[in-house]
Parts: C-alpha cells; sequence; structure tokens
C-alpha cells in the first residue's frame, strides 16, 4: 500500500505560480514512477507530467515548458512547478503511484494508487 497526500493547491491570478507537493508513505519511494493528473467539472482525469524513479520526464504538450516535475526520493515527496498558470489550468490535481518503476506513463489506468486531490484555480 501507499498513501499519497497532496498539497499546495490554491486560488492564483493568471500568470502566477504555484508549487504543487505529494508525500509518499507506506511502501518504497523508489519502487514507483508517479504522475500527476488533473481533472477539471464535467471532464476526464487528464495526464499532466510523470517521473519515473531515476527522473526521467514526460509532460502534456499544454503544460510544457511552463511546469516541471521533479521528485525528492529521500523525501519521499513529488512536486509539480506550475508557471505561467492560465485560467485553463484551472482543475483538481491528483498525483498518482505507478509500480512500473521506469515508465512515464499518461494513462491513468496504470496507477495503483492515488491522492485525493487538491484543487487549483486560475482566475483571469
Amino acid at each position: 500500500q501507499v498513501q499519497l497526500v497532496e498539497s499546495g493547491g490554491g486560488l492564483v491570478q493568471a500568470g502566477g505560480s504555484l508549487r504543487l507537493s505529494c508525500a509518499a508513505s507506506g511502501r518504497t519511494f523508489r519502487g514507483y514512477a508517479m504522475g500527476w493528473f488533473r481533472q477539471a467539472p464535467g471532464k476526464e482525469r487528464e495526464f499532466v507530467a510523470a517521473i519515473n524513479w531515476i527522473g526521467g520526464t514526460y509532460y502534456a504538450s499544454s503544460v510544457k515548458g511552463r511546469f516541471t516535475i521533479s521528485r525528492d526520493n529521500a523525501k519521499n515527496t513529488v512536486y509539480l512547478q506550475m508557471n505561467s498558470l492560465k485560467p485553463e489550468d484551472t482543475a483538481v490535481y491528483y498525483c498518482g503511484a505507478d509500480p512500473r518503476v521506469a515508465i512515464t506513463a499518461t494513462d491513468p489506468k496504470f496507477y495503483d494508487y492515488w491522492g485525493q486531490g487538491t484543487q487549483v484555480t486560475v482566475s483571469s
């Protein structure tokens, strides 16, 4: 079992920045690739970014160049630095854990564990 807790969401103006954190507990953090997804009202859960156990990353085209995913294996935490935020980035952001450590999966079905989500609202 892996427990995930997201934090860092909030209300920010367009062009601003936020840093999301996802703290993991339970099984060995290094044993998982980690991903960030988001879900806006009435929409499907959407891939944002993923990082494998050695730091390889992959981003959705909509956030590439604006968002940065990173992980600190010593702190069992994955981060999502979000810059140049846009109103269309408004959503609940979730982190997930994928046991296929070398993969940066974009499909949420591959993630075994999820956090409860943190709301990000970007005003225009």
